[in-house]
């Protein structure tokens, strides 16, 4: 059993579908003000995207920087990652909402498209009105990846070589407490607006999984094959002690339980990502489009059914997938191997 244990055998692809799907719930819900029930609230959040996309990506992301010494190779293979999905999407942005009557021959482009090109996301004041207000919701998060990306080498760098696992616990302890300090902490709103974009009260989430890749927790028999009994307890505590905990306490322990949880479910039945979705990875697109579909169906009819959301934006992922990031992904540089002890 031990050596069937292989990091990179896991499903973290359907786990990042699914998060991106429950984005998509999450985001119809929001933006088209959609009754839903407390019980209804309760289950959506069970598995709530953002933060598993974090954890995955503290996990997936240290592990690549360990295992291979080149900061350029680093570099080189976020880039990949990131950018070419996301510049295809800032082009058909312009392009769907040019048809739809807007136009971006304006100064205010000059400024705004190298920024959105480089990941820094905003709303242009020509855009302000249109949809919900902001051209494409779901980019918040990329210019926080981004930071992720940027701070990982900076943590390792500076790391006491002897107590690098010591080093990460205290860092997470750090950020944990700037969490609460972020919620709990009265400030101006334009502060606050400022802090929630930046890696300050998401940090925690991502060194989560750079702890757990560490300890490579993966391997425990606690964790190995042991999905449903992390999924039931997981349920459980989500549906009943928010009753009872402040919720900073309550939102902080379950998103600890959740980074659990979603290691044990890449590991348990390990193969089945592979075996459901091939070696297709839609949800970076689903993430990316699925925001825009929302605003342009709001500008132009007030609203969008459900299931055709959904339709409409699986096709432009897998069309992103298919055209644009695979085929760049593909010039990557494999750094994640099987793990030895660390």
């Amino acid at each position: 059993m031990e050596a069937q244990k292989e990091f990179k055998i896991n499903n973290f692809d359907l786990l990042r579908l699914l998060a991106a799907t429950q984005v998509i719930v999450d985001h119809y819900f929001q933006q088209l003000h959609k009754p839903i029930s407390r019980l209804g609230l309760d289950v959506l959040y069970l598995f709530p995207g953002v933060p598993v996309f974090f954890v995955i990506s503290g996990y997936l992301i240290s592990a690549s920087y360990e295992r291979n010494n080149s900061l350029k190779t680093y570099i080189r293979n976020r880039v990949l990652r990131i950018y070419p999905g996301l510049w295809g999407c800032i082009f058909f942005t312009i392009i769907i909402i040019s048809l739809s009557g807007v136009s971006f021959l304006n100064k205010e482009v000059i400024a705004w498209l190298p920024a959105q090109l480089a990941g820094l996301i905003y709303t242009p004041p020509f855009l302000k009105d249109y949809g919900f207000g902001s051209y494409n919701g779901s980019l918040w998060t990329i210019p926080i990846e981004l930071q992720f990306y940027i701070l990982l080498p900076i943590c390792f760098l500076i790391a006491p070589k002897k107590f690098m696992n010591t080093w990460f616990f205290i860092l997470f302890a750090v950020f944990l407490a700037g969490n609460v300090l972020y919620q709990v902490v009265d400030m101006n709103e334009r502060i606050e607006k400022l802090i929630t974009y930046t890696f300050i009260p998401h940090f925690y989430l991502f060194l989560i999984g750079v702890l757990f890749q560490r300890l490579q927790v993966y391997k425990h028999k606690f964790i190995y094959n042991k999905a449903l009994y992390w999924a039931i307890g997981y349920i459980a505590f989500s549906l009943t002690v928010s009753r009872f905990l402040h919720p900073v306490a309550f939102s902080l322990i379950r998103n600890v339980t959740l980074g659990f949880c979603v290691i044990s479910l890449a590991y348990t039945l390990p193969g089945m990502a592979k075996k459901l979705l091939g070696t297709n990875d839609i949800s970076y697109g689903i993430y990316i489009y699925h925001g825009l579909v929302l605003t342009v169906a709001v500008q132009i009819s007030g609203s969008i059914n459900f299931f055709l959301l959904v339709l409409l934006t699986y096709i432009l992922a897998f069309l992103s997938w298919k055209f644009i990031e695979n085929p760049f992904l593909r010039s990557k540089k494999k750094t994640i191997r099987v793990v030895t002890e660390v």
